[in-house]
């Protein structure tokens, strides 16, 4: 990372710290908590969800909370409002209807599934609408405070509901099963710009290291390597899964790109650590249960692709495809300036997999004695 993004970083903790101790001060010590959990973070979640919901009107209520089946709830956007396509309107409550204690608890809803570092790079994107706004000469379409919040069914101990937070370049869907089991895909992040080149958060990369360190790893390739994992030079426009609600492993060319299995030992543990950045942005729980059910990092299956140059600055597009997950990555807008990065979970978007286990579960026929 440059050391311009880390002072950024720093910047971004001060800011963070300083948050937590209005909140201290304004009495909700109890909901933003130490990152030293005591005890499930899905409870953290449940019970941050149910505060939210005290504190709404029913103007409000009506737009936050929607029913877990339909509702729009596995319509999910990374564009601004207006370019979505009609009958996809974004459901939600945006943070510009909310009152300052409401946002702040939906910041604390935020911190109960992402990390640290995740919970920085949402945040700074969300910043970034300012910076947009001020390049493109007040462009009423690029507010930070037009992020919104979904909650769909009714969050409770051992219930089955999930949740969204949403706006430009950010949309993170959780989907909760029984109160234990929880899916975190689709997880979109991107950026625009990738890098602020003016004004004063000049330096700024908020997603450096979804490039730095794919472009590490296939610059380590031999030349024979590079011949089977760089598959093209012409780069797509943008993510090849874009915002489709059910994404198949058919999508991409199956034989496409360089397997795990033919990398060198050194070359797997950088390609692997591609994958464990994007789990960065979440709770280490939460990662745990998750790659316990379909493992994140093991390399079976793993086949890497890499589009466009390798050179800095030049258009650039590559994707991870396992037999569970695809993790897929772009950066060829704006003169390769402009990031798209996204999780998806090939059979488990929006908590669907759990979903079906819970319906087999609590629908089984009962047999006779």
């Amino acid at each position: 990372m440059t050391s311009s993004a880390t002072c950024t970083d720093r910047s971004s903790a001060s800011h963070l710290r300083q948050m937590l101790l209005g909140l201290v001060a304004c009495g909700f010590v109890l909901i933003v908590a130490p990152r030293i959990w005591a005890h499930d973070p899905v409870v953290d979640m449940t019970e941050n969800a149910q505060r939210i919901l005290a504190l709404l009107d029913d103007a409000q209520r009506a737009r936050c909370v929607q029913p877990m089946a339909g509702g729009g709830r596995e319509q999910f956007n990374f564009v601004p409002d207006r370019f979505i396509e009609p009958g996809q309107k974004r459901n939600g409550l945006p943070i510009s209807a909310m009152s300052s204690q409401q946002r702040l608890l939906t910041h604390a809803l935020l911190t109960t599934a992402l990390s640290d570092q995740g919970y920085r790079r949402a945040v700074s994107i969300m910043a970034l609408e300012q910076v947009l706004h001020e390049l493109e000469n007040s462009n009423p379409i690029r507010n930070p405070d037009l992020y919104y919040l979904s909650i769909y069914g009714q969050p409770e101990p051992g219930g089955t509901w999930g949740w969204r937070f949403e706006g430009h370049h950010l949309s993170l869907n959780f989907s909760i099963h029984d109160g234990k089991r929880v899916a975190l895909t689709p997880a979109f992040f991107g950026t625009n710009p990738a890098q602020v080149r003016q004004g004063p958060l000049t330096g700024l990369r908020v997603l450096s290291q979804e490039e730095d360190l794919a472009r590490e790893f296939v610059t380590s390739l031999s030349a024979a390597q590079q011949a089977k994992a760089i598959v093209a030079a012409e780069v797509p426009a943008d993510i090849l899964t874009t915002n489709q609600t059910e994404v198949a492993a058919s999508l991409f060319a199956a034989e496409a790109g360089i397997a795990y299995e033919e990398l060198l030992p050194e070359q797997q543990r950088r390609l692997l650590g591609i994958i464990q950045q994007y789990a960065s942005s979440f709770q280490t729980p939460l990662i745990e249960q998750v790659s316990e059910r379909k493992p994140l990092t093991d390399g079976a299956g793993l086949r890497f692709v890499w589009i466009g140059s390798t050179e800095v600055g030049a258009a650039h597009y590559y994707r991870i495809i396992s037999p569970a997950y695809a993790f897929e990555y772009d950066n060829t807008q704006n003169d390769a300036n402009h990031i798209h990065a996204v999780w998806r979970d090939f059979a488990g978007d929006f908590g669907r997999d759990l979903l079906r286990s819970h319906y087999q579960q609590q629908h089984a026929p009962v047999r006779q004695p």
